[in-house]
């Protein structure tokens, strides 16, 4: 074993099973996980099959380390930030934030990768399935857990039905990054954003530790100058 590590194997395998995730986060996220395969992988990345093979040892142990290298950027882009402003209204909105510059800003090609890996895996069994059923349920728990933090503090009202304002924030951001990916327009964050404040502002004791809403975009047709 210090043979291995001290030429450098053990390195070497572990950036290029890094650089088999990058590439295959992506993929999946626009075509899906049952887009991913060995022999692509190999191809694209100047690999070898066998050794990717050695890597994942099967489609499905590449569809699970995919799932879980997705899981780990959307730590980094979602739960990181959130966590980095005090527990409180501010961090439910900060939450909210970071989640709409995840999905505008294509971290993954596709938009969100699991509100597209969880629509194609929703009615199967399987492995794949169990988890991202566990990073779904980890990523309701967190909103859930936040909005908590905010109704205990005293900046919600006591009688917040915490599950179910989780429930429609995490609906809002869904359907924004749905219609942002299928219209290839941004739209709908703004219209998310929106609905989120108003929403969280009717429960809060005091709307001041919200941003104000800002004013609602003019009509489509407004924006392009036609009467």
């Amino acid at each position: 074993m210090a043979s291995v590590r001290a030429d450098g194997r053990v390195e070497r395998g572990d950036r290029t099973r890094q650089l088999i995730l990058g590439r295959a986060v992506q993929i999946a996220s626009v075509e899906g996980l049952e887009g991913l395969s060995l022999g692509r992988l190999a191809a694209e990345l100047g690999l070898s099959k066998s050794g990717v093979f050695a890597l994942f040892g099967s489609k499905e142990g590449l569809q699970l380390a995919t799932v879980r290298g997705a899981v780990a950027i959307y730590v980094d882009h979602v739960l990181r930030p959130a966590r980095s402003a005090p527990p409180g209204l501010g961090r439910v909105w900060r939450m909210c934030e970071a989640w709409i510059a995840y999905s505008r800003e294509r971290v993954f090609r596709g938009g969100c990768f699991f509100y597209a890996a969880t629509a194609e895996f929703d009615a199967r069994g399987g492995k794949v399935h169990d988890a991202l059923a566990s990073a779904q349920t980890g990523w309701v728990t967190f909103v859930e857990q936040t909005i908590e933090e905010a109704r205990t503090l005293g900046e919600l009202a006591a009688d917040t039905d915490v599950c179910q304002l989780a429930f429609e924030v995490i609906a809002l951001l869904e359907l924004a990054n749905a219609e942002s990916v299928l219209q290839k327009n941004n739209l709908g964050y703004e219209k998310a954003a929106r609905a989120i404040l108003a929403r969280l502002r009717a429960a809060a004791t005091d709307p001041a530790l919200l941003p104000s809403p800002s004013p609602a975009a003019p009509p489509r047709d407004e924006r392009r100058g036609r009467a």
